[in-house]
């Protein structure tokens, strides 16, 4: 840039932070709910500067008129967060692996304050989203954030028309995904829990005056949580794994 802006830069930067900050305050980990959002708007500025060079081949010239310049605003900002909420979407399956678990288990009411929404939920799933906020930074998996943020200017050239339908059949298809895999990471207590349960209701056939209820109850949640325990490991290698094929795609 020169020392002194022209009206040209002030317009492509204000672009550039347009599409950051909105990627910025949705995506995982950098865009919860506990980072304050001036924090994370003063981050999409600092990445703006540094994204500069990079999008400028691919920025427009100045609109002539106003409805021009408000309607490449917007595109810009419908970028970002399709971006960002395409990033969120995927984190939601330690949510539904949580939610799966905490039923399962008969945790379901034991609520905790979950740091990345802005509502409470299952403790199970405040422990998963709290895990995955750590693999992400533990494994330099935000740095394919970054990288998804410059090579969105190559995908998504703010000359061209807005992919309004490709992002919708994207958005569904990655929120069935998320579900999907929620299940799967689950799946070794939702196995578990089935089998007990089956196995409870045949005693309590052979055994009708057996309290199944007072003796089947703290058999469960132990030894659900055992097996939830046991698979915690597997469910945050291939959340990971599963989370970066999405990121080049």
């Amino acid at each position: 840039m020169s020392p002194f802006a022209v009206p040209v830069e002030i317009y492509h930067a204000g672009l550039i932070f347009m599409r950051v900050g909105a990627m910025v305050m949705l995506m995982p980990a950098l865009g919860d709910q506990a980072v304050p959002p001036m924090a994370r708007l003063a981050f999409a500025l600092l990445l703006a500067l540094c994204l500069g060079p990079i999008a400028a081949p691919y920025l427009p010239p100045i609109p002539v008129t106003l409805g021009e310049l408000v309607g490449q605003g917007f595109k810009e900002l419908f970028i970002g967060v399709m971006i960002g909420l395409l990033l969120q979407i995927l984190t939601l399956a330690l949510a539904v692996c949580g939610e799966t678990v905490a039923i399962q288990t008969t945790l379901a009411f034991a609520q905790t304050a979950n740091p990345s929404e802005a509502q409470p939920g299952s403790s199970i799933s405040s422990f998963l989203s709290v895990m995955a906020i750590a693999l992400i930074f533990a494994t330099d998996l935000h740095h394919m954030f970054l990288a998804a943020m410059a090579r969105s200017y190559a995908l998504f050239q703010p000359a061209k028309a807005l992919p309004l339908m490709d992002a919708a059949a994207l958005a569904v298809r990655t929120f069935g995904q998320a579900f999907a895999l929620g299940l799967q990471l689950a799946a070794p207590v939702v196995v578990f829990s089935v089998v007990f349960n089956v196995a409870i209701g045949l005693v309590g056939r052979m055994m009708p005056h057996f309290q199944v209820f007072f003796v089947a109850t703290p058999l469960h949640v132990l030894f659900g949580l055992s097996v939830f325990a046991l698979s915690l490991g597997a469910v945050g290698l291939v959340w990971l794994d599963r989370y970066q094929v999405f990121l080049p795609s």
